[in-house]
């Protein structure tokens, strides 16, 4: 092989919060291929980074009290201590806030404009704030974001366009000709029937109600959208810009594989390619839109309380365990799942029991038997024949696995070959035959048959688990890196091993699991303590612009299609009722609410709520747990200010 090239990315993190373990797969899974790809030969280049402009970062940075880029520098910094916890191998971190990014991608989004690409008119529709994402009716599920499942807002603007719909044949035509192009391939149909069948519509790409992205530079009312600012990552951090393509740009696009989570394919198979194809560039190989990693059948939620870390989790029972448990739970194109039990439980079985079991009693009888050293001796026994024959069939079935980006089949295929060595040592009993002085040469036989497997185990290992694959070379007495080309049975003449020492210790299940549930107990407690929710501190002047009234409520009404909200009508002093949607349902019964007399903040700007258009706020408390009180007012009149 000519050291051929194999560009590989993430999907960027979006610079909010420290990113769980179902965000750290993403990075985990690319690391894992493109060691494989090294393995094989090619000269990788790895981009990951995090997502740093839109409207919810501006929101948090005003929460905390700083500005939009110190919040997402320490963000940024957090999700590379992350990473690097990680073992990653990546080339290089983006972040879309670096200077030469931002340049970029206002000419791209100018070069688009000016051949007539992008075009300027006004948005109005379905937005969800927390994923940034403008919808159709059509594409809302049961009148909800489709991707995060929760509610969105009716919004309109003045807005920028790319024209989707020119390019939809191309897009068709591009899907055609690549059939490799989905991984897995059911992604394919969602797109086309989802998206392409009912019509491309045409995708706002600009905001103006928020100034946290990079701007456009020839209407300095706007920013431009996150996705086209994100999106862009890929071809930035090689350097592109339209002027002028750089040398990292020639040589390693188009990217051969972006890695992301199957939430977002759409842009990347659908946005992205015509991006590209407006701008006359080659387009992407493979998308792989890998499963979620769920926290046992629910996805993980700050809100939920069943956000696991991985680097906390790491700290506990070792990174690899991290790797290794993700990489081989988590399926080709189904959800996985992870629970502190499941993970104890894998942990022990296939790392504690048959992995490290294996290797540290293969190398201790070793030293026990002859002093460390083994010189290869042919054996032709049933067990032994069968034994290499799964060593063959293993790196047969491992290599199938990983190109197809199966890794949870190349860990089965891992494990298949130490649980057969396991087996071996039990069919020939070294024990036995060490007290017999007749055997001493199929004793020396056996042991060299278990260290070529176990060496050929550290060579398949590597890319899933690394710090693992060369403790157990260390332990062989192998310096070399591991290699593909070292996978011939009976490559190795002879042994001299180290000392057995132990790889993975066993858990001791319940201790653990009370432990951890002790310390999540302390955790809760001291977060509610500290009352976790961060609120901006405002000077008496922030406050006076608020305006607080007593009002009747003279009628309420459940609101078609939202089971929180409430249709309340007020007196509130003034000549005319005011309409306010109050997401309280679930704590009180209408009937019950008529003439009570409630705060509200009568001069919010009217928003539109599930169709019905809201001029104000009700003041309620968070008095606990699913415990929400409004407050009420006695013998207040309405109209009363409340100061």
């Amino acid at each position: 092989m000519d050291n051929k090239k194999f560009y590989i990315t993430t999907a960027i993190a979006y610079a909010s919060r420290k990113p769980h373990i179902g965000n750290t797969y993403d990075i985990v899974l690319a690391d894992m291929i493109a060691r494989y790809k090294r393995m094989e030969g090619y000269d990788v280049y790895f981009v990951t980074g995090s997502d740093e402009h839109g409207q919810k970062i501006e929101e948090y940075a005003k929460a905390e009290g700083i500005t939009p880029k110190a919040f997402v520098d320490k963000a940024a910094e957090e999700i590379k201590r992350v990473w690097d916890s990680m073992d990653v191998t990546y080339d290089k971190f983006i972040r879309t806030t670096d200077d030469y990014h931002e340049k970029a991608v206002q000419k791209i989004f100018k070069k688009l404009y000016e051949q007539g690409d992008i075009y300027k008119g006004h948005y109005e529709g379905k937005y969800c704030v927390p994923c940034e994402s403008f919808f159709t009716p059509s594409q809302l599920v049961d009148g909800k974001c489709p991707d995060c499942g929760r509610e969105v807002i009716d919004s309109k603007e003045e807005a920028y366009f790319l024209k989707l719909s020119k390019y939809a044949d191309q897009l068709v035509e591009y899907y055609e000709s690549n059939p490799g192009l989905f991984q897995p391939d059911s992604r394919r149909h969602e797109m086309v029937n989802n998206f392409i069948k009912p019509g491309l519509a045409d995708l706002c790409v600009s905001r103006s109600s928020f100034k946290w992205g990079v701007p456009v530079d020839f209407d300095d009312k706007h920013v431009i959208y996150v996705w086209i600012d994100a999106l862009s990552n890929y071809i930035t951090a090689l350097g592109y810009d339209p002027d002028k393509k750089s040398d990292m740009y020639k040589k390693y696009w188009p990217a051969d594989l972006h890695v992301i989570g199957k939430d977002i394919v759409r842009f990347h198979t659908i946005y992205w390619p015509i991006i590209l194809m407006a701008l006359g560039e080659e387009l992407p190989k493979q998308v792989l839109g890998h499963p979620w990693v769920l926290f046992g059948e629910d996805k993980m939620s700050k809100s939920k309380g069943n956000v696991i870390y991985a680097d906390e989790l790491a700290q506990r029972f070792s990174v690899d365990a991290v790797r290794y448990y993700l990489l081989s739970e988590i399926p080709f194109a189904q959800d996985g799942n992870i629970t502190y039990e499941a993970f104890i439980g894998k942990y022990n079985s296939d790392l504690a029991n048959t992995l490290g079991n294996l290797v540290n009693r293969s190398i201790a009888m070793t030293n026990k038997y002859f002093g460390g050293t083994v010189a290869g001796k042919p054996l032709e026994g049933e067990f032994d024949i069968d034994l290499t024959e799964t060593a063959r069939k293993a790196i047969e079935d491992y290599h199938k696995a990983m190109l197809s980006y199966h890794n949870a089949d190349a860990a089965e295929a891992i494990m298949t070959l130490a649980k057969r060595c396991n087996k071996y040592i039990d069919e020939t009993a070294p024990w036995v035959l060490a007290k017999d002085e007749a055997q001493k040469e199929r004793l020396e036989g056996v042991l060299y048959n278990l260290l070529e497997c176990i060496r050929i185990l550290s060579v398949i290992l590597f890319p899933l688990i690394p710090s693992t694959s060369l403790k157990i070379r260390e332990q062989l007495g192998i310096s070399e890196e591991p290699a593909f080309d070292q996978l011939k049975y009976g490559l190795h003449d002879d042994y001299a091993v180290g000392e057995a020492k132990a790889l993975f210790a066993r858990i001791d299940t319940e201790a653990v699991l009370k432990e951890i549930a002790e310390e999540m107990e302390k955790a809760k407690a001291a977060a509610e303590a500290a009352n976790v929710v961060k609120v901006a501190k405002i000077g008496i002047e922030d406050f006076a612009k608020v305006e607080l009234t007593a009002a009747v409520i003279t009628n309420a009404e459940p609101i078609k299609k939202a089971k929180k909200l409430l249709k309340l009508t007020l007196n509130d002093g003034s000549a005319t009722p005011r309409t306010v949607a109050s997401g309280i349902a679930p704590w009180y019964k209408p009937e019950d609410l008529i003439g009570k007399t409630v705060i509200v903040v009568s001069n919010l700007k009217p928003a539109t709520l599930c169709g019905v258009e809201s001029n104000g706020m009700i003041l309620a408390a968070d008095a606990g747990e699913n415990d929400v009180r409004v407050i009420f007012l006695d013998d207040i009149p309405a109209g009363s200010k409340i100061r």
